[in-house]
């Protein structure tokens, strides 16, 4: 139902843009999330962006280098990421969930999920 697409190999300083499209027209007013995880590491909480207001969280990792947005025309979410760093390696997740949480940064809050992409930024 949740279709990512975008990741890539990027030199650091580089960016790319994900997205995140949505089989059905419903999830345009579910709240929207990326994650990633590393190698050997947990899913972590990357952006989340709310279902009607469209107001937006970061974690403290990317907060300013990356943007999340989206079309609900389009059924899509974005993540634009610049100054991309080797850190940044892992594979993004994009998510769903009806209403906002105050766990927004929790997978396990997440009821969808997309099938992954690969970002890899080489030093």
């Amino acid at each position: 139902q949740l279709q990512a697409s975008g990741g890539g190999l990027v030199q650091a300083g580089g960016s790319l843009r994900l997205s995140c499209t949505a089989s059905e027209r419903a999830f345009s007013i579910y709240t929207r999330g990326w994650f990633r995880q590393a190698p050997g590491k947990e899913r972590e909480f990357v952006a989340a962006i709310r279902e009607h207001n469209g107001s937006t969280r970061y974690s403290d990792s990317v907060k300013g280098r990356f943007t999340i947005s989206r079309d609900n025309a389009k059924n899509t979410v974005y993540l634009d990421m610049h100054n991309l760093k080797p850190e940044d390696t892992a594979l993004y997740y994009c998510a769903a969930r009806a209403y906002w949480t105050v766990n927004y940064y929790s997978p396990t809050e997440y009821s969808y999920w997309g099938q992954g992409t690969q970002v890899t930024v080489s030093s």
